[in-house]
């Protein structure tokens, strides 16, 4: 699995970003969102249950990630005309603000690692990549697992202090000062 410190790979997928079918497809790539911080979010497949929960609150906090410069990329195997008939089918994905990339091929998955060896499917990862396309923070949850979008988001803002930060920090919380840390050890 791709890791921390690693170069995020090189890719261009079909996203679904619009319920109309005249605008609803776009190709994303890899530079789509220069020095823009990604957030790259895989669920197992569209029509499930424990999915939908976790794409919408993406989608309910994506101005807080918008305000760190952060751009959301939602990901599955599914193609995206599955991901437009989700999206037209579910009340709570109509209205999502960011792209739901297809990876029918399953390249960008086979490259992060993160293809199920049982289900054949994109585990439920999350990605964050700084600007300059290096992962930041990688978490696998289990396949019947949601995973907590807040603790993504608080995990952005610590990366984004560019400083240490202690066990259960918090925005606006005090971060380590190594000379004084140091000096009482």
């Amino acid at each position: 699995m791709l890791t921390v410190g690693q170069n995020f790979p090189p890719f261009k997928l079909k996203a679904t970003c619009a319920l109309d079918i005249e605008k609803a497809f776009v190709d994303i790539a890899q530079d789509s969102y220069k020095g823009k911080w990604l957030v790259l979010f895989s669920w197992p497949k569209d029509f499930t249950f424990v999915c939908p929960t976790e794409i919408s609150e993406f989608g309910r906090l994506n101005g807080e990630f918008q305000s760190r410069n952060a751009q959301v990329l939602g990901l599955s195997i599914d193609s995206e005309f599955v991901h437009l008939a989700w999206r037209q089918h579910h009340p709570a994905l109509k209205a999502l603000p960011f792209p739901m990339l297809a990876d029918i091929k399953r390249e960008l998955s086979q490259a992060l690692g993160i293809l199920d060896p049982n289900e054949g499917v994109a585990q439920r990862a999350t990605f964050i990549v700084d600007p300059k396309g290096v992962v930041r923070f990688v978490m696998v949850t289990d396949l019947s697992v949601g995973r907590n979008v807040q603790e993504v988001l608080r995990v952005l803002d610590a990366l984004q202090t560019d400083q240490l930060c202690p066990c259960n920090w918090q925005p606006g919380g005090e971060t380590i000062d190594v000379k004084k840390a140091a000096s009482q050890g």
